[in-house]
């Protein structure tokens, strides 16, 4: 049976609160930035580089310049690249909401259009974007008016402040790993102990799985369910080897200083402590770039204009959030599409 189109106009009706429901969530959430004295600033959609992470996919254009000349662009996986050209330029707090384009994903939690909110601190510790997760889960959940966040018979307080777990503790916690046992001194991985690990832990390892595939399979099926649930959650100090834009934490170069916020069991946000060294930076896309030519047959160029930007930008700190996914929870729907106006899939 062929499902009803979202314009449907008994569907719409039906749709229609809870999209009201998303533009005062986003008013409210333009207000909050705006009093706290942020710049909402849009970004170009079209880049020369969609992004280098081995896993992120994109979609790929051509430019045709009036003499004929043809040149290859980008639909954007994420604004960062542009946003952090602003800050060199000399902005200091901003934040966009963002059209971004991802490739070969889909689903309930899922699209390949959708809207992400990012903001940018100049000068300011990465644990300042953790505070300011929280004012916007209340916030959220105020303009939807909502009490809890709620996503398939999970739940999670909004006005309650986040717990702060490391990835280590999470792994030690939920699946009984030692991860940091996994890393060497300067955080190089070791996949044999973490293979080890665990298939002690009962979860399934191919021959081929590289560190980063096992470290990801034990964060799905063993760490995540339990994130975010009651109240948010905050899961820190990742591996520097999963962590390609954030700089090492001070003290412990095995790990960055990058979070990821939790609802629900659903993941909202990813933040970092920026790494601002471009030639650090240039290294850790080219390591991106083979594993992704080795894994999918393909690779994205360098935004070279980036890499230079990084040199004169300050430091800073800057997270990006599925803004879809936001409303989701707290109107409590269970697809991403229900909260999207137009949604393409559709």
């Amino acid at each position: 049976m062929t499902p009803t189109p979202w314009w449907d106009p008994v569907r719409h009706a039906d749709r229609r609160p809870v999209l009201l429901a998303r533009n005062r969530v986003k008013a409210a959430v333009r207000r909050l930035f705006e009093a706290d004295g942020f710049l909402e600033v849009d970004c170009a959609v079209l880049q020369v580089s969609p992004g280098n992470e081995a896993h992120l996919h994109a979609f790929a254009t051509e430019r045709i310049h009036p003499d004929g000349r043809r040149e290859p662009l980008y639909l954007h996986t994420s604004p960062e690249f542009a946003a952090k050209k602003l800050l060199a330029a000399g902005e200091d707090r901003l934040f966009t909401f963002a059209p971004v384009f991802r490739n070969r994903e889909a689903g309930p939690r899922h699209a390949s259009e959708f809207t992400m909110l990012e903001w940018y601190r100049a000068r300011a510790p990465y644990e300042a974007l953790m505070e300011d997760c929280a004012r916007l889960l209340a916030t959220a959940a105020e303009a939807a008016g909502s009490t809890r966040l709620r996503h398939r018979g999970r739940e999670a307080d909004p006005f309650a402040e986040p717990e702060r777990l490391t990835v280590a503790e999470a792994f030690s916690r939920h699946a009984g790993i030692d991860l940091l046992a996994t890393l060497d001194r300067a955080g190089a991985p070791d996949r044999d102990a973490l293979v080890a690990a665990a298939e002690g832990a009962g979860l399934r390892v191919a021959f081929d799985d590289t560190w980063s595939d096992v470290f990801s399979r034990v964060i799905v099926e063993k760490v995540e369910p339990h994130l975010g649930i009651g109240r948010a959650t905050v899961l820190c100090e990742y591996p520097v080897v999963e962590a390609a834009l954030a700089r090492p934490k001070p003290g412990d170069p095995r790990v960055a200083e990058r979070f990821e916020l939790y609802a629900c069991g659903v993941e909202l946000a990813n933040g970092f402590g920026e790494l601002t060294d471009p030639a650090e930076q240039r290294r850790r896309f080219l390591a991106e770039m083979d594993e992704k030519e080795a894994r999918y047959g393909e690779r994205y160029p360098l935004d070279e204009a980036f890499l230079a930007a990084l040199a004169i930008m300050p430091e800073a700190s800057g997270i990006a959030l599925g803004f879809d996914r936001l409303v989701m929870l707290a109107t409590g729907v269970a697809r991403l599409a229900e909260v999207v106006w137009t949604p393409a899939s559709e």
